[in-house]
């Protein structure tokens, strides 16, 4: 086949550049990975080079798998794609097995036992921030010794001194203990072609051409590796976005991506800015953010055809926003697979959770009890099932480190466990009951409703990064959320303005950006909460009106009155007690009893329980 039939203008021009340095600067939804994957196809049919003299590198080995699939396909069989890391420990075991220890799946073990020793409150810091923390330092080449005099401003998770001792305790226990962790590797790997001659030439007469993916997700220590295997030659070709340059915290930065064209005055640079993916509304309030962004700049242009007007829209409180985008997902004619809510954390997300299984909306992506200190909690709930939940989980809260009025200077996985226990703590207290039926009614409460594969995706917007959904929420945009409270200096409000980007990005028809409460700066930048103070004027949607089944309206009548007392007496929305065709079930049966009331669809156990008698006094003898 044609390798460069049906590309665009600047796609071809990057994909028929076979030598010298290539930097493609790539827009969201613009082919960037059809575009490399033809460009390696074409260097290969041209006769530039070899199949087994090309690396291309990307930053997960399932894009590796891919791009190896489409190469296949495209008659490129042979090019060596992996990430760093997998390209590292290669090299090692081929040139130096014997710098080669046991590998640490995971920091946290590690660092969990050193935390142990720390200082009340610090110990219950979660092990994940200490190591993104570690990882920070490792990924720019600083060592214990010199990490104090490095931070310069930046607040770690916990307090620095206690942290440099976290990090030199880190590596004392890993070099006694003779492993190695994953930026090791790349260290490691660096250090063995700096040193060795006859390795470094081998190496270099192997692999003649490099390709490397995601380019503004590179840290120094990735660049370090990739200076060497490049040598003195160029034949190198980078494709990055720093629009979507969003992982400061591991040490990337889109720095090396925009320094190319400075690093290699004869590159090619091309600019993708046809976007494949969204309409020309969605793109429309993506590039009102452009001109604030910096860089390199990119405006999209759309090829798909039109889609509704994206809705941007204040509300009064949080609830009611809720309650909007869940109405919204059920009148939508999209599969729920399609549907994305992205939030700035996982702690966010929770609420989402709840709403979603009110609604009986199955969701996928995110869980309260998939995190540590729901499970945690549960697993000590089981233990103690009788005593009275809300003195329980409080108690419990504060011996886990819970901080009823939590600091500014949290990382985001503390920030997410603080956030989980206040929750559990709070809807203990709304509890009548002991231990083992709270742990019940959270089981309940916050099952997905599906089997973790199906239903609408709860995505933190880091995580949402390289997906795309018809239809995309985006709520709370307000200040101390987006950005968070913890961006203070202006490359990290930066990089929270370029989150934004991201997640309105991801939209192929549906937008939704909404919040409560202060706008966010960048809405004010991109001058739009001044039009959505017009929206939220607006007259609302009219709800469908709910009509009962003939002959029980009566008493579906009776049980709606009923529902609305017991709902302001809980302080829930009334479908929380239960939803309009559970009452209309209930109305339409009749029920006598308890286990026929449990046998209608809505009544879970614990609704049983807290509900159950009370509706059958309304029922009534038949």
């Amino acid at each position: 086949m044609d390798v460069l039939e049906g590309l665009n203008r600047e796609q071809r021009r990057a994909a028929e550049a076979a030598r010298g340095p290539v930097c493609i600067l790539a827009g969201a939804g613009s082919g960037k990975t059809t575009t490399i994957t033809r460009r390696i196809a074409w260097q290969v049919a041209s006769g530039a080079f070899a199949a087994n003299q090309i690396m291309a590198v990307t930053f997960t080995e399932k894009a590796a798998g891919q791009l190896k699939q489409r190469l296949a396909a495209l008659g490129a069989r042979g090019v060596r794609a992996s990430t760093f890391h997998a390209a590292a420990l290669r090299q090692l075991h081929h040139f130096a097995p014997e710098r080669v220890g046991r590998i640490l799946p995971s920091k946290a073990l590690a660092l969990r036992q050193i935390a142990n020793a720390l200082p009340v409150p610090f110990r219950f810091r979660p092990a994940g921030d200490l190591a993104t923390e570690i990882e920070w330092a490792k990924n720019r080449r600083i060592p214990p010794e010199r990490y104090r005099a490095a931070l310069d401003g930046r607040e770690p998770p916990i307090p620095p001194d206690l942290m440099h001792r976290v990090y030199r305790e880190y590596e004392r226990r890993k070099t006694a203990d003779g492993s190695i962790d994953f930026e090791d590797l790349l260290e490691l790997a660096g250090s063995l072609f700096e040193t060795d001659e006859r390795a470094r030439e081998t190496f270099r007469a192997q692999y003649r051409a490099f390709t490397v993916d995601e380019y503004q997700d590179v840290n120094l220590l990735q660049q370090r590796l990739l200076d060497l295997w490049l040598g003195h030659r160029d034949d190198l070709c980078v494709v990055g976005d720093d629009y979507q340059s969003i992982y400061a915290f591991t040490g990337a930065g889109p720095e090396h991506l925009l320094a190319v064209p400075e690093r290699f005055p004869h590159a090619l640079v091309v600019r993708l800015e046809e976007n494949y993916r969204s309409s020309p509304q969605v793109l429309a309030l993506a590039n009102r953010l452009v001109p604030r962004l910096g860089g390199a700049e990119k405006v999209l242009r759309a090829t798909r055809p039109d889609g509704p007007e994206p809705t941007v829209r204040a509300f009064a409180a949080p609830d009611a926003e809720g309650e909007a985008i869940v109405a919204e997902i059920r009148r939508l004619d999209v599969p729920l697979e399609e549907v994305s809510i992205l939030c700035r954390t996982n702690a966010r997300l929770t609420d989402f959770e709840e709403l979603l299984h009110d609604a009986r909306l199955p969701f996928q992506g995110a869980s309260l009890l998939s995190r540590d200190a729901a499970r945690r909690m549960l697993r000590l709930l089981d233990r103690r099932g009788d005593e009275p939940a809300a003195e329980l989980v409080r108690q419990l809260a504060l011996e886990a480190g819970w901080l009823p009025v939590a600091p500014d200077k949290l990382g985001e996985r503390e920030l997410v466990r603080q956030t989980d226990l206040g929750r559990l703590v709070t809807l203990a207290g709304e509890f009548d009951g002991d231990a083992a039926g709270f742990a019940a009614e959270l089981r309940q409460r916050f099952d997905s409703g599906g089997d973790g594969a199906c239903g609408v995706h709860l995505l933190t917007l880091h995580r949402a990064k390289g997906l795309e959904f018809e239809a995309v929420f985006l709520p709370r945009l307000q200040e101390k959320e987006l950005p968070a409270r913890q961006a203070r200096i202006p490359d990290e409000i930066a990089e929270e303005r370029r989150l934004l980007y991201v997640g309105m990005t991801r939209a192929k028809r549906v937008l939704w950006m909404t919040w409560s409460g202060q706008p966010s700066r960048f809405l004010v930048e991109a001058e739009l909460a001044a039009r959505a103070r017009v929206q939220s004027g607006a007259e609302p949607r009219r709800r469908e009106k709910f009509v009962p089944t003939p002959g029980s309206d009566g008493l579906y009548h009776e049980l709606a009155v009923w529902r609305r007392t017991r709902a302001d007496q809980d302080d829930v929305p009334p479908y929380v007690v239960f939803d309009n065709k559970t009452l209309d079930a209930i109305a339409r049966t009749r029920p006598k009893s308890l286990p026929e009331l449990a046998a209608l669809p809505g009544v879970g156990a614990v609704k049983l329980e807290r509900y159950g008698n009370e509706v059958l006094e309304v029922v009534g003898p038949s």
